[in-house]
C-alpha cells in the first residue's frame, strides 16, 4: 500500500474514480435510507435505523484492529463500506426481485419463489456485487499487499452491506409484529450473528488477495474459489433461517465461526510473517544510522513493537515511534513487492528514500 504518514512522503492524489464511486454508493445508501423511512414512518425508521448501527463501532473496531500493522487509506476503506451500504444493496434488491419474478413467471409458487429468493439468488447476487467492491480496487492493486488487506476490504464492504440490509429487516419487524418481533430480530442479525456478512465476503477477498499476492497462474483460480465458498455460506444460513430449523441454523453457524476462525489464523500467521521479514530486510540499512540492532530486535517481534510504543508514549513520543514503525513495516513491504513483482529501479529508490526520511524525521531517541 502507499503510506501516508505526518510527513515528506509524496502526496498521492486520490483516484477520481474512486472518489466518483464514493460519492454514488453513499447517495445510493441514502436513497435507499430514505424509501425505508417514507415507508415505515419516522418511529419504526428511527429504531431500525438505531439498531442496525448500534453493533457498528465495536464491529469496525474489530475488523480495523487486524490492520495495525499496516494500515489502509482511510478512503479506500471509506469506499468499500459505502459500496456495501449503496450500490451492493440497490443492485441486489434489483437484481433479487426481477430474478423472483422471473420464477414466478414461470409458474412456480409464492413459496418456492421465495425460498429460491433466500436460499439461491440472494447469496450469488449479494456476494458477487460486495465482492466487487475487491475488484475495483484491483487498479489500486499496489494496496493489497497480503491476505489481511483482502479480508479487511471484504469485510468493510460486508458491514456496509449488512448496515443498511438490517435496517430494512428491523423496520420490516416491527411493521410486522412490534417491538418484541424487532428486539427478538436483533438478537439474532445484531448480536449472535452480526459477521455474518462479513465473513462471507472475506472469502472472496482472501482470494482476490492470493491472486494479486502470489505467482502462476493457477493463483487467478482463487477468485472464483472465494466467490463459491462465499455463496456456500450465505446460502446455509439463509436455507436454515428460510426452514426456521434450529439444528440447521445451529450446523450453519459453526461452519461460519469456522471461516471466522481461519480469518483470524490467516491474520495472525500473515501479521507474524512481515514482522519476522523485517529482521531479514532491515539490516541492509544499519549504515544510515536508522536503523540499530536494538531497533531490528524490536521491530522484528510483535511484543517488542508494543513495548517500544509503551515506552514512547511515556517519553512523549508516541506519534514518532508509531510513524517510525510504520515506515519501516513499509520498507519491508516495498522490498517483498520488489522480489514478488519486480520495480522499477528509479521508482524502488524514490519510494526506498523516502521511507528513510521518514523514520530519520521520527527517530528521536
Amino acid at each position: 500500500m502507499t503510506v501516508h504518514l505526518r510527513s515528506a512522503l509524496p502526496i498521492h492524489r486520490p483516484s477520481k474514480a474512486l472518489l466518483i464511486g464514493l460519492v454514488i454508493s453513499s447517495l445510493a445508501a441514502v436513497v435507499v435510507l430514505g424509501i425505508f423511512m417514507a415507508g415505515g414512518g419516522p418511529v419504526g425508521f428511527g429504531l431500525s435505523l438505531l439498531l442496525a448501527v448500534a453493533p457498528l463501532p465495536v464491529l469496525l473496531a474489530a475488523v480495523l484492529s487486524l490492520d495495525r500493522l499496516e494500515p489502509e487509506p482511510r478512503l479506500h476503506l471509506a469506499f468499500a463500506f459505502a459500496w456495501g451500504a449503496g450500490v451492493a444493496v440497490v443492485l441486489a434488491i434489483g437484481l433479487t426481485l426481477a430474478g423472483e419474478a422471473l420464477f414466478a413467471r414461470a409458474g412456480y409458487g409464492s413459496q418456492v419463489v421465495d425460498a429460491v429468493g433466500t436460499v439461491f439468488l440472494a447469496p450469488v447476487i449479494e456476494e458477487a456485487l460486495k465482492g466487487s467492491a475487491l475488484l475495483l480496487l484491483l487498479r489500486r492493486r499496489r494496496e493489497i499487499d497480503g491476505l489481511t488487506d483482502g479480508i479487511v476490504y471484504a469485510s468493510l464492504a460486508g458491514l456496509g452491506f449488512a448496515a443498511v440490509e438490517n435496517v430494512g429487516y428491523y423496520l420490516s419487524a416491527y411493521l410486522q409484529g412490534g417491538m418484541g418481533a424487532t428486539m427478538q430480530l436483533f438478537l439474532i442479525r445484531g448480536l449472535i450473528d452480526p459477521l455474518g456478512h462479513p465473513v462471507y465476503t472475506s472469502m472472496i477477498g482472501l482470494g482476490v488477495a492470493y491472486a494479486l499476492t502470489r505467482r502462476g497462474p493457477a493463483r487467478l483460480a482463487m477468485i472464483p474459489l472465494g466467490y463459491l465458498a462465499a455463496v456456500v455460506l450465505h446460502g446455509l444460513w439463509n436455507g436454515g433461517a428460510s426452514m426456521q430449523s434450529l439444528p440447521w441454523l445451529g450446523g450453519a453457524y459453526l461452519v461460519i465461526m469456522a471461516a471466522l476462525v481461519l480469518l483470524v489464523v490467516v491474520t495472525v500467521r500473515e501479521r507474524r510473517q512481515l514482522v519476522g521479514r523485517m529482521g531479514a530486510y532491515l539490516p541492509w540499512y544499519r549504515s544510515t544510522g536508522l536503523v540499530t540492532e536494538q531497533d531490528i530486535t524490536m521491530l522484528s517481534s510483535l511484543p517488542g513493537r508494543r513495548r517500544a510504543r509503551k515506552w514512547a508514549r511515556g517519553e512523549g513520543l508516541g506519534r514518532a515511534m508509531s510513524d517510525y514503525q510504520q515506515a519501516a513495516t513499509e520498507l519491508t513491504l516495498l522490498h517483498l513487492r520488489a522480489e514478488r513483482e519486480g520495480v522499477d529501479p528509479d521508482r524502488f529508490a524514490a519510494e526506498r528514500d523516502a521511507l528513510l526520511d521518514v523514520m530519520a524525521r521520527a527517530r528521536r531517541w
